[in-house]
């Protein structure tokens, strides 16, 4: 999956404000919401944060990847978020996460959902690459270090 094609500068943003994983996550529903990606807030909201009752998304390495499957999407919709000084999301390693990949799709399809998924997982495996991410000043920076462009 090319991720240019789910990314822009309106998607990627390096200072998010917010300290807990709740507020995360409706902070990146806002802004997505903000840039005309989300229909019914409300939704795509319940379906996160269902789906971190379920089991938290936070990975390791200061990563989390919130996700969801909701009809308030069209489309395979994903943000990135920077908070650089950490937030409790439960993550499996036990660490803050800095690193906040969300995303959304539609409950008919899965593929771009996986493809998405495993290409950012792929991405961010680099000790390098997640250093460069986070000493990123800009949201246009961090799309092009994602996104190679």
């Amino acid at each position: 999956m090319k991720l240019k094609k789910v990314l822009s500068v309106e998607t990627v943003w390096v200072d998010l404000k917010s300290t807990t994983k709740q507020e995360i996550i409706e902070e990146m529903v806002d802004r997505l919401v903000a840039a005309a990606k989300i229909t019914d807030k409300a939704a795509a909201l319940q379906v996160l944060l269902a789906r971190e009752q379920k089991m938290s998304t936070g990975m390791q390495n200061g990563v989390a990847i919130p996700h969801g499957k909701t009809d308030s999407v069209e489309e395979l919709v994903a943000a990135v978020g920077l908070q650089k000084d950490g937030v409790d999301f439960n993550s499996l390693d036990g660490e803050p996460a800095n690193l906040f990949i969300m995303t959304l799709s539609p409950l008919n399809r899965t593929g771009p959902h996986i493809q998405f998924i495993a290409e950012i997982s792929r991405l961010l495996s680099s000790p390098e690459q997640r250093a460069a991410i986070l000493a990123a000043k800009t949201n246009r920076a961090v799309l092009e270090l994602l996104t190679g462009k």
